[in-house]
């Protein structure tokens, strides 16, 4: 079963092949650097593959991010990743250049934040940010992350966020 989820103007869907070479032309350019490139294609098709795999091995990933009216191609990928040995589960965002500045990376990160503490109950999520990735903070704090500063979350290169989980109505 393929699941997504839908937000006002977006589909989020689960990457599969229509997503390659977006994923590679990003992962190719100075705009990854925050995010472990620029790599090679073939690194960069890995990676994706990784994320795709991440699907079957945990149940949920990060989403393709689709404008409504063209859901095969993809704005980019934002969802929750833990992959084995990761001490928690992280949420992250990438948006391709030319979706960059439409609100399209909040609208996404959103929906996959919410997803994660309804249908698949986490109890709590993060996401590490490198110091210089000043737009990644900023959209981490927009959307209610807090920096964590106690001393088991200071690190030389990155910042850690925690997101609140959304209030539950209680009746």
């Amino acid at each position: 079963m393929t699941l997504t989820l839908e937000t006002q103007r977006l589909i989020l869907r689960q990457p599969d092949a229509r997503d390659v070479d977006d994923f590679v032309r990003f992962y190719g350019d100075d705009r990854s650097q925050h995010t472990g490139g620029p790599i090679d294609g073939t690194a960069a098709w890995l990676l994706l593959a990784c994320e795709i795999g991440h699907w079957a091995l945990k149940g949920f990933g990060t989403w393709a991010v689709c404008d409504k009216t063209a859901p095969d191609a993809s704005l980019g990928m934002v969802g929750c990743w833990q992959p084995g040995g990761a001490p928690e589960r992280e949420l992250g965002w990438l948006i391709w250049p030319k979706a960059e500045g439409k609100g399209f990376a909040s609208e996404a990160a959103i929906a996959a934040r919410d997803d994660a503490f309804t249908r698949l109950r986490f109890n709590s999520l993060s996401s590490y940010i490198t110091h210089a990735n000043t737009r990644s903070i900023a959209l981490a704090e927009r959307i209610g992350a807090v920096r964590d500063l106690s001393n088991n979350a200071r690190s030389e290169t990155f910042y850690a966020y925690r997101h609140p989980a959304p209030e539950v109505p209680r009746g």
